[in-house]
């Protein structure tokens, strides 16, 4: 037997309604509190990693550069690549979940501007590391972090490019292209999460990498090389959280009793 709460289906060219109000996902005190800490948990996260990286980099690496100077030209890398796969990617993964009153089309939009924000970061981050090994002659895609990062971004601008066209470019056919795009959302979702995963990932090798090279540094005291390995930790150890709470916010399947709820995000 059918859910009765399900919206129908559109049938005949008839439009219908798409998403309803739903009684059995209605909110009680318990669970506003639960949305209310991952709201403000994960922001502290997503902004006190970027943050927290920053300070690193600007007291410890010697601050920013651009091709005048390689070494400090590469401290745009992390910096940049954390701006736009995490804290930017992160809010809106988080923002997607859990603004569930707002109007489904704003916020696709919303989404979809944060993954915008988020693509010079990453291209000026890979052109600065890039830029800055062959400064150094250094060699580039050498490391696993190295590969990681690369499919982490092939991966993005495909979803990027897919969700773009299925999601918003397939509206102007919304009743024809219906099916085909809730049977995309799963597959954006999954592979959305997986990325962000991946980025997170990426991340965390990669300041295992710097570290092992900051150990070879002659010109760095012993002190400094301790406050920097218990920067870079808790950078590692903040990053795991933030997948940890994005992934619990995403996987979260209730929402508040007044807010729209497409059918084709229960799949």
């Amino acid at each position: 037997m059918r859910d009765r709460h399900l919206a129908k289906m559109p049938r005949g060219g008839t439009t219908t309604a798409r998403y309803e109000e739903d009684p059995d996902n209605a909110w009680n005190c318990c669970s506003w509190c639960e949305y209310l800490l991952i709201v403000i948990l994960s922001t502290i996260l997503l902004v006190g990693v970027l943050v927290l990286t920053l300070f690193w980099v600007m007291f410890y690496r010697d601050g920013f550069a651009w091709s005048e100077s390689p070494k400090q030209q590469f401290n745009l890398h992390p910096i940049l690549m954390i701006a736009g796969f995490v804290t930017l990617s992160g809010f809106s993964i988080l923002i997607y979940r859990l603004c569930r009153c707002v109007k489904h089309i704003y916020v696709k939009l919303i989404h979809m501007f944060f993954h915008a924000v988020a693509i010079p970061c990453i291209a000026l981050g890979f052109l600065a590391v890039f830029d800055s090994h062959d400064a150094l002659q250094k060699v580039n895609f050498y490391s696993l972090h190295s590969w990681l990062g690369l499919v982490t971004m092939g991966m993005f601008v495909l979803q990027f490019v897919i969700g773009f066209f299925s999601f918003l470019v397939m509206l102007c056919c919304e009743n024809k292209t219906y099916s085909c795009r809730s049977a995309m959302v799963p597959i954006h979702a999954s592979l959305g999460l997986a990325n962000f995963w991946l980025a997170i990932a990426t991340s965390v090798t990669g300041l295992i990498e710097k570290e092992r090279e900051t150990v070879k540094e002659t010109s760095v005291s012993s002190e400094n090389k301790l406050v920097e390995h218990y920067i870079t930790s808790a950078i590692g150890i903040t990053l795991i959280f933030i997948g940890i709470i994005v992934t619990f916010a995403v996987r979260r399947s209730n929402a508040p009793a007044s807010a729209k709820v497409y059918v084709t995000e229960r799949i």
